[in-house]
């Protein structure tokens, strides 16, 4: 029989039952696809080219249409052990501080859900706790040279190694060596603005709001983590200069200082306790053309990287793994499974990609534009802040567990009739 009529008789009796899955990458997206996979019978081991799952990384914020995900991972019970429940994001004035606008992030459609502020590390290792609990095998020190697709795709590792399975899941991130086996990546472009990442001594029980400043040519993003014990800083400003790109590039704490010097508020009492800053260049990357073929799946940064400006990359991630378990285990073949995933996120990660193009151009207003858009902005939270809500309600209330949740829900137990009815298959 063949590898196809295999995975089918597979997914007649269970979908994913006994498959064997490789998942490049033991991050957000990896963890969270591993661990929908195994959820549905996979047999799944990451490969992580770090020695260990470390203190990496900063602040994120996962909204609640990340939320869904981890919910229906069944994460959603140990969520307050390891993040900040958020009560919203406010936009202020960079000078001042003033307040120009409040948005409250738990959006109607998001059926009770509501956002979380995580040290990065924190989440990854919830997600791994997850992962193990599914029976997920994670082996760090694995690094991956190539991929190659096929009826049993192989991964090479560095010093020779090469292992097959049914399937290869690259959740490798931005210069993905998995997404290398679905063609060529097209070049970046450098957008002309840098980013400083920061984490200074927190003020336990402050309140678990994201706080943007906005300011001509650049912003700076704040929020506590860890009850309050550490703050979160992420600074964006334009210039011409080049940087590299990647979280790792360490900087001298003086250069974000000169680079705010005029945003007033807590600002400079928050700069002021910077010791140590990394900074890195923001490049816009296209969507990958091919997000699976021939066994392969790519997903997160290694199919769709997404500026920062809209706070969608952890949350894009978590969606694309539940997306690609749910197509992979009710499709008839492992081909159109792959390709069920790519029609199911595509438009959507256009859509966020977009939206947060056009976040970075308007957070960075300056002269008449941005003294309008700062009176509107200031309007809008005055006369209309649940229309403002709504406009959000296409990223934040879009839950893609919803369906089948809602098909497993009214589904009669086994040997009942409830009617004769049942809810209909996603």
């Amino acid at each position: 029989m063949g590898a196809f009529a295999l995975w089918a008789a597979a997914a007649a009796g269970g979908g994913l039952a006994g498959r064997e899955a490789i998942v490049v990458g033991a991050g957000i997206a990896g963890l969270s696809a591993a661990t929908a996979l195994a959820r549905r019978g996979a047999r799944v081991r990451v490969v992580e080219q770090a020695p260990a799952l470390g203190e990496v990384g900063a602040g994120l914020q996962i909204s609640p249409n990340g939320t869904a995900v981890l919910d229906a991972l069944g994460l959603g019970p140990l969520l307050a052990r390891h993040a900040m429940a958020g009560e919203g994001a406010i936009l202020r004035e960079g000078r001042g501080g003033g307040r120009l606008l409040r948005l409250d992030i738990a959006a109607p459609a998001a059926a009770g859900q509501r956002g979380w502020l995580f040290h990065r590390a924190d989440l990854v290792a919830l997600l791994a706790e997850g992962a193990r609990a599914a029976g997920v095998v994670i082996e760090p020190g694995r690094r991956v040279r190539a991929v190659d697709p096929g009826a049993r795709p192989e991964v090479a590792f560095a010093g020779g190694t090469r292992v097959a399975a049914d399937l290869v899941v690259g959740a490798d991130g931005l210069h993905s060596a998995v997404r290398a086996a679905l063609g060529p990546a097209p070049a970046a472009r450098f957008t002309g603005q840098v980013a400083w990442r920061a984490l200074i001594p927190g003020e336990p029980g402050a309140p678990a709001v994201a706080e943007v400043f906005l300011g001509p040519g650049r912003h700076l993003v704040s929020y506590p983590l860890r009850g309050g014990r550490l703050r979160n800083i992420v600074a964006v400003e334009e210039r011409a200069a080049w940087a590299a790109e990647g979280w790792h590039h360490r900087d001298d704490p003086a250069a974000l200082r000169r680079a705010f010097r005029h945003f007033g508020g807590p600002v400079p009492r928050w700069l002021a306790a910077v010791s140590e800053v990394h900074l890195w260049g923001l490049f816009r990357h296209p969507v990958a053309q091919c997000w699976g073929a021939g066994g392969v799946a790519i997903l997160g940064d290694a199919a769709h990287p997404t500026l920062p400006f809209l706070a969608q990359g952890a949350c894009m991630a978590l969606e694309d793994a539940w997306v690609l378990s749910h197509a992979l285990a009710t499709a008839p073949d492992r081909e159109a499974g792959l390709a069920a995933y790519q029609r199911a996120r595509e438009g959507r990660v256009r859509r966020v990609v977009a939206a947060a193009s056009a976040n970075a151009r308007a957070y960075h207003l300056r002269g008449p534009l941005r003294i309008a858009g700062h009176l509107g902005l200031r309007l809008a939270d005055r006369l209309a802040p649940a229309a403002l809500r709504e406009r959000f309600d296409w990223l934040y209330g879009h839950d893609v567990a919803a369906a089948e949740r809602a098909t497993l829900e009214a589904s009669p137990p086994r040997g009942e009739d409830h009617d004769g009815r049942a809810g209909s298959a996603s």
